[in-house]
């Protein structure tokens, strides 16, 4: 019996979503989905209900990159409440624990972020997709059963403060993928003996991607131009390419890209020394990832068809 063909437009790009608070990532991502009536797409990485901002959504051939969306490194904007400690680590949680914040100083504050930056062990929350003996954390939290965790190792890049009125304080995190932002807050406020729980959390940056307020598109954006049909909505995707835009180019000759895409390492002259490139054919058309082998070829990581 032959693949069930799938249904829906074959449309592929990147569309730089502003998910709103109170949506699943993978609500936000069915609907646009639907408004783009598109065959194949993705996202790269949940956020949580609780959390706005930059959810890219892949379409098509972009779905093949999603990947390196995944690995890339988060930029978010936390506003933090000291003296409570919830369940989850966030406001959605019963607070289950409180202490005073009178003696919190902003230069003690300042001073316990430099404690956080750097490789850092994180603890994966109960509240979380982590998964043990084949069940997610989440789902044996609201059981009432906690289990033993197998701490993390993730690198926080930046700890910028942006303002401090106690209790509260905002701050911009920049880190590397699995970096629990809950987490992070709450040993933030254990180590200042007080506690603390996230009250709002904005992912402002992936990767290349970040928040310039001219490039996150809202769900209700897609629903306005959905109504001036497909073309409109295209003009809305990033190309697949841009979410490499910080690696080296390689522009092949004919016969390179045609050994290449047979699945073999080609040899390129001037090509980087090493690392992952992106390639392209003769007509500048981007075709896929590559990585640049010790012996200077190019092998081929990650590509997609002609059609």
């Amino acid at each position: 019996m032959g693949r069930r063909r799938r249904s829906g437009r074959d449309v592929s790009g990147i569309l730089l979503l502003d998910k709103p608070a109170g949506l699943t990532s993978n609500a936000a991502l069915q609907r646009v989905k639907y408004l783009y009536r598109a065959a194949k797409a993705g996202h790269t990485g949940s956020l949580d209900p609780l959390a706005t901002g930059l959810l890219p959504l892949c379409f098509g051939a972009a779905t093949k990159f999603s990947a390196f969306l995944l690995d890339a490194d988060k930029r978010y904007r936390v506003r933090v409440r000291l003296g409570e400690t919830t369940t989850t680590a966030d406001a959605e949680g019963e607070v289950v624990a409180t202490a005073h914040v009178d003696g919190v100083s902003e230069a003690a504050l300042r001073e316990a972020l430099t404690h956080f930056v750097g490789a850092i062990e994180q603890l994966p929350p109960m509240y979380s997709a982590v998964k043990h003996q084949g069940e997610r954390l989440y789902k044996l939290a609201r059981q009432g059963i906690e289990v033993e965790r197998q701490a993390r190792v993730v690198n926080i890049f930046a700890l910028e403060l942006r303002g401090f009125a106690p209790p509260d304080f905002e701050m911009d995190v920049h880190c590397s993928k699995g970096t629990y932002v809950r987490s992070l807050a709450e040993d933030i406020g254990n180590r200042l003996g007080c506690g603390g729980h996230v009250i709002a959390l904005r992912r402002t940056g992936v990767g290349p991607y970040r928040d310039d307020g001219t490039t996150f598109v809202t769900v209700e954006d897609v629903e306005r131009v959905a109504e001036q049909g497909p073309e409109a909505l295209d003009a809305l995707l990033l190309p697949l390419d841009s979410t490499l835009g910080h690696w080296p180019a390689v522009r092949l000759s004919a016969d390179a890209a045609f050994y290449l895409r047979q699945g073999q390492a080609v040899l390129v002259p001037r090509a980087p020394v090493e690392g992952l490139v992106r390639l392209y054919d003769p007509s500048g058309r981007f075709i896929g990832v590559g990585e640049v082998l010790d012996d200077g070829k190019v092998q081929p990581k990650r590509l997609f068809g002609n059609d």
